[in-house]
């Protein structure tokens, strides 16, 4: 399999190649030029495989060019033993047809785990294979940070440079990241948002001259890897609930748009899926556009659900790559236009392509703790603030109620006590493996908002 860039200019490259780019050398991201196909009789026959099993399943078709069969069954099932829950995506049922697909049962707490703990395996097995080192660089608007580090902080050959938006994190989400120490791990603390950290990712891509010839790799979901690990949990829940003979729907809590294109992906692999419900927070570039075909960018709001604290959303060109019909040039006018502000709508055409194949819905920080707490009052259990904008956007968008509804559940909500408490529930304890983190010594470098600044530093630490 080959893979393509969005903006149609950069040459196809083999899936290891993918991996260690990660942003395409036009400024694109890499999608593959097919994908694979799966039949209602070959789902079916999944019904009784383990998460690791079903992760092999649908995992090789997309590298097996690259990464053998038996190498890949190692990584998967090494990855998933390390999560703390025997079915690793476990089904919690709400209601009649309403469920939440737990995502955080990994080392970090969140559904970030599911790609990164696998992610660091593949990395490590190509750069041992070439003789290769890495310098990763990526942006992280509370979560994606201390599951990259978590997952790669073992390897020899890797240094990583972690940025987040200064005091925008959730101090459990902070600790996770600064309290692991390694020679290879350096978390760099912006002042500034999310957006502008991720803005100095892909100009760092775009020119890596700084590196005096040294690679960046990204652990951000502009890496392939990312969103193809991620299609994963979809068939998995969509199988435990009696898929594909029935078919479900899904509604995801999304600002950077990664998770909810795997679930559109699997879509396309063959799986029945009757709804994908794009849920936001009062940082709503997404449900404009869908809803309303307005894509303006506006002030970023600090909310109680900061990991989508996003504003632009990288993987959406993803989407509108297929939106277009693939067209790299089309593509590159239209998200030049978006970016820059000279366009803030899609063609007529195509956001009716959008409208029917996602829904959306906005939830604000009033309406995500009333959630919270009427969750568990009602059935006792916890929802963390970016689930629980799922459940409402879900429960809102639903227009087929003899369809299951479920919701990814993106994180634990021992991550953010600050909403847990202001929907008027106790804080949750951290699990035993996190007991002492509040005592843990942190390590992390703050430092301005300006590109120059975090290269000079990187420079320095390598």
């Amino acid at each position: 399999m080959r893979y393509i860039s969005t903006r149609g200019k950069a040459s196809s490259l083999s899936f290891e190649d993918v991996l260690l780019t990660g942003l395409a050398s036009d400024g694109g991201l890499y999608v593959p030029e097919s994908l694979p196909q799966f039949s209602h009789e070959e789902i079916a026959s999944w019904s009784k495989l383990s998460y690791a099993d079903l992760a092999h399943k649908i995992i090789l078709p997309f590298v097996e060019d690259d990464i053998s069969s038996s190498e890949l069954k190692a990584m998967v099932d090494e990855t998933y033993a390390g999560f703390n829950h025997k079915a690793v995506a476990p089904l919690v049922q709400l209601d009649q047809n309403e469920w939440v697909l737990e995502l955080f049962h990994g080392p970090t707490l969140a559904f970030k785990d599911f790609a990164l703990q696998l992610l660091g395996r593949l990395m490590d097995h190509a750069l041992i294979k070439r003789d290769k080192r890495l310098v990763i660089m990526g942006a992280t608007s509370g979560d994606t940070g201390s599951a990259a580090i978590e997952g790669c902080r073992h390897s020899e050959r890797v240094q990583m440079f972690i940025l987040h938006p200064h005091e925008r994190v959730s101090e459990v989400q902070r600790r996770q990241m600064t309290t692991l120490m390694g020679d290879n791990i350096h978390n760099i603390a912006v002042r500034g948002n999310f957006d502008d950290c991720q803005q100095m990712v892909k100009q760092s891509f775009a020119d890596q001259s700084f590196l005096n010839g040294g690679q960046l790799g990204a652990v951000n979901s502009i890496n392939w890897a990312r969103i193809m690990a991620q299609i994963v949990y979809y068939f998995y829940a969509s199988v435990a609930l009696g898929g594909p003979h029935r078919p479900v729907s899904f509604s995801v809590p999304t600002g950077n748009f990664g998770d909810i294109y795997a679930g559109y992906l699997a879509k396309k692999m063959g799986l029945p899926i009757k709804q994908l419900i794009v849920a936001t927070n009062e940082n709503d570039i997404l449900h404009r556009c869908i809803s309303a075909n307005q894509y303006e960018k506006q002030g970023l709001v600090q909310t109680l659900s900061p990991s989508m604290d996003i504003m632009v959303s990288s993987n959406f060109e993803r989407l509108l790559f297929d939106l277009y019909d693939r067209d790299g040039a089309a593509l590159t006018e239209l998200v030049t236009g978006l970016n820059d502000g000279t366009a803030n709508s899609l063609e007529p055409q195509r956001w009716q392509q959008a409208r029917e194949l996602f829904s959306s819905h906005r939830v604000d920080d009033e309406q995500t703790c009333e959630v919270i707490g009427q969750v568990a009052q009602e059935h006792n259990y916890l929802l963390d603030p970016h689930s629980a904008i799922g459940v409402e956007a879900g429960r809102v968008c639903n227009q087929h109620p003899e369809v299951p509804m479920i919701t990814l559940a993106t994180a634990h909500p021992v991550k953010f006590p600050d909403a847990v408490i202001k929907a008027g529930q106790a804080a949750p304890e951290l699990p035993v493996h996190l007991s002492d983190l509040h005592e843990r010594p942190e390590r992390c470098k703050v430092l301005d908002n300006d590109l120059a600044t975090v290269q000079s530093y990187m420079m320095s630490q390598l």
